[in-house]
């Protein structure tokens, strides 16, 4: 059985896309390029990959709704690359479900280093809930249970969705300090990235997607309040157990 971590990347510049599948082979990544959309979505349905690496400006359609058709998935990790800086454009990214951004020009064991970090924390996941150790493998607050399993938030009303890695880190550290403040500093750190949009912004627009999933009224959240100049403070009880 091949052990490498399987990485597809959608990108229409051959330059770049053989540049970026080098790189990932040379530090052990099992890489498959594709030059488009239509590609790609052929492979996933043949063999879903550990991550997949999406340049924005694809030839037969647009990278965004890719990102979006591949965040329901919710199987494997998702980068957008792309020579869309715009912060607009990196924030929508996040936003849609991706777990991290990367701007062209790239350096290109930046790139490396943030695949890696994308995959590490997803399985990190997945080994805590495998194993029951450390947080338990299910969370459960006001009216959700959060499962590690697979990462996914089910209501008591029958509602149900799913985490991204990036999310599901990031609501884990909230989840292991309940009724504490937490700093953006402490948040950044736990979800184990280095995002570097303007005022720590990666973590606001995860918050944001959090509480849409979770609370009432996300404009006036109960559940993950903001501390205007301190950081967030889970207000909810938690208890932990073990799902089945």
């Amino acid at each position: 059985m091949n052990t490498k971590k399987l990485v597809y990347l959608v990108e229409d510049d051959g330059d770049i896309r053989t540049l970026v599948a080098a790189t990932l082979q040379d530090y052990g990544y099992r890489t498959v390029a594709f030059g488009s959309g239509r590609e790609v979505r052929t492979a996933i349905r043949r063999q879903a990959p550990d991550l997949c690496i999406v340049d924005l400006g694809l030839p037969d359609m647009d990278g965004l709704a890719l990102v979006r058709e591949l965040w329901e998935d919710h199987r494997f990790g998702v980068v957008i690359l792309s020579g869309r800086g715009d912060l607009s454009d990196r924030v929508l990214g996040l936003e849609l479900g991706a777990d991290d951004y990367i701007a062209k020009p790239f350096e290109p064991r930046e790139l490396v280093a943030r695949v890696k970090s994308v995959i590490r924390r997803r399985d990190q996941l997945l080994s805590m809930a495998a194993a029951g150790t450390g947080a338990a493998a299910v969370a459960r607050f006001a009216d959700w249970t959060f499962d590690l399993g697979d990462l996914s938030l089910t209501c008591t009303d029958g509602r149900c969705d799913t985490l991204s890695a990036a999310e599901a880190s990031l609501l884990l550290a909230l989840l292991k300090a309940p009724k504490r403040v937490l700093s953006r500093e402490q948040l950044q750190s736990a979800e184990d990235t280095r995002d570097d949009l303007p005022f720590d912004r990666s973590i606001d627009v995860r918050i944001s997607r959090i509480r849409k999933k979770i609370e009432d009224d996300p404009k006036h959240p109960q559940i993950i309040k903001t501390v205007y100049g301190a950081g967030y403070l889970f207000a909810a009880d938690v208890s932990w157990g073990r799902s089945g």
